[in-house]
């Protein structure tokens, strides 16, 4: 699985950027931009610059039911934007032998006030727990104009971060979020970015699949995530994926792909996940996730009978984390293992959660959802079975590590 953001370490490529940087507005140390744009309109020397921000807002796409790929575009492409994120001690670095990184992803307008989604891996660098935000930032909007951003927050735990700009001067075309849990596989969907670093480029397609799980950067799982056929590719990460009516749905993040291209099968974090993200993130500038230490695998129908349990779904504990909150509270992978079905190193005297404040685990990676939606600190009941008894366990989750703990 591959991240998408498209990232140069030579120094053409830092070159290449440095030089469109040069062309953009000029920016101050807290995001602001004196913006491009004529807009803000002619000023005498030694008056005040008044600008004023123009925000666009987009009704009625797809009330007519399919989707109406250029009309989409029209009205919402004005509202994605590239991001170019600059490592290292500063830009000049870039032009040297030994110089710095520069990095390109895709992102989106939340509001009026210059709020923009990405993804946290566009705007940082390094494993999650060294991991580095980029020394500078900037965002170009459709129009051209070029102007500097703050990171406010990056959440690696679900790939996201927020970025802030001054909207004064600028033309902002914010995208409504909308909802991911009602998705259905084969809905139309489309997906607007920066592949490559070519700018608003348009892909469309359909939710190929629904429940599927990635890979954090800190390597804990993000749930529901939305497969798509929907062309992504290197520079895409942080665009939109939008629904017939123009909604976002989800963070185009991940491909799967075996030559390092779009190949159909690309993934996009779900926009009810991405809505708390961003949510805390302007609050605080950080995202807190309950923790419980347990590493599971998904309990069907076939596994059931075979390890004499009445329930057919749930999480079967596979190996319980040191000192975690799920060790405190005795949960047990058990001691019996067998083989089922080609798998082996099965647990078959464990304990099987099956329940989370008495929501029944219906789907395979349902445990990690109804945990990390909690903070930490906040006691849940488990349902746990063993054998014929089933017992209620409370737990006080704690705070998730900076990395998934690694199994022995």
């Amino acid at each position: 699985m591959s991240v998408l953001g498209a990232r140069a370490s030579t120094a053409a490529a830092a070159a290449l950027t440095l030089a469109a940087l040069a062309a953009g507005c000029s920016s101050d140390r807290q995001g602001g931009a004196e913006a491009g744009s004529g807009a803000a309109g002619a000023q005498e020397p030694g008056s005040e610059q008044v600008r004023t921000t123009r925000v666009q807002v987009v009704e009625g796409l797809g009330r007519r039911g399919g989707l109406d790929a250029s009309s989409l575009y029209e009205s919402l492409a004005p509202g994605v934007v590239t991001v170019i994120s600059i490592f290292g001690e500063g830009a000049a670095n870039l032009l040297e032998e030994d110089g710095g990184e520069a990095g390109q992803g895709s992102g989106f307008v939340l509001d009026g006030e210059g709020y923009v989604a990405t993804n946290a891996h566009v705007v940082t660098s390094g494993e999650a727990a060294d991991a580095k935000r980029a020394e500078q930032v900037y965002v170009e909007l459709s129009d051209g104009n070029r102007v500097k951003a703050k990171i406010v927050g990056d959440d690696p735990n679900s790939d996201i971060a927020l970025l802030k700009i001054d909207p004064a001067g600028l033309d902002l075309t914010p995208i409504e979020l909308g909802s991911s849990g009602d998705l259905t596989v084969g809905q139309p969907v489309a997906a607007i970015g920066s592949p490559f670093g070519e700018r608003q480029s348009l892909s469309v397609g359909v939710v190929s699949a629904i429940d599927r799980a990635i890979e954090s950067l800190t390597a804990f799982q993000i749930g529901n995530a939305i497969q798509t056929d929907a062309a992504v590719n290197p520079g895409n990460s942080g665009g939109p994926l939008l629904d017939a009516r123009g909604r976002v749905i989800g963070i185009n993040s991940q491909i799967k792909s075996a030559s390092g291209g779009g190949e159909g099968v690309g993934f996009a974090i779900p926009v009810d996940t991405v809505r708390r993200s961003l949510r805390e993130l302007r609050e605080t500038g950080e995202v807190d996730y309950g923790y419980l230490g347990v590493t599971s695998q998904p309990l069907y129908p076939q596994l059931a009978e075979r390890l004499d349990l009445a329930g057919n779904t749930g999480a079967l504990v596979v190996e319980v984390a040191d000192d975690s909150p799920a060790a405190e509270a005795e949960l047990d992978a058990g001691e019996q293992t067998i083989s089922f079905q080609g798998q082996t190193d099965i647990p078959s005297d464990g304990d099987v959660i099956v329940a989370v404040e008495g929501e029944r685990l219906t789907r395979s990676f349902d445990l990690a959802d109804l945990i990390s939606s909690r903070d930490s600190g906040e006691k849940v009941e488990l349902s746990v079975v063993r054998g014929e008894e089933e017992r209620t366990v409370e737990v006080t989750l704690g705070e998730r590590p900076e990395q998934a703990p690694e199994l022995p």
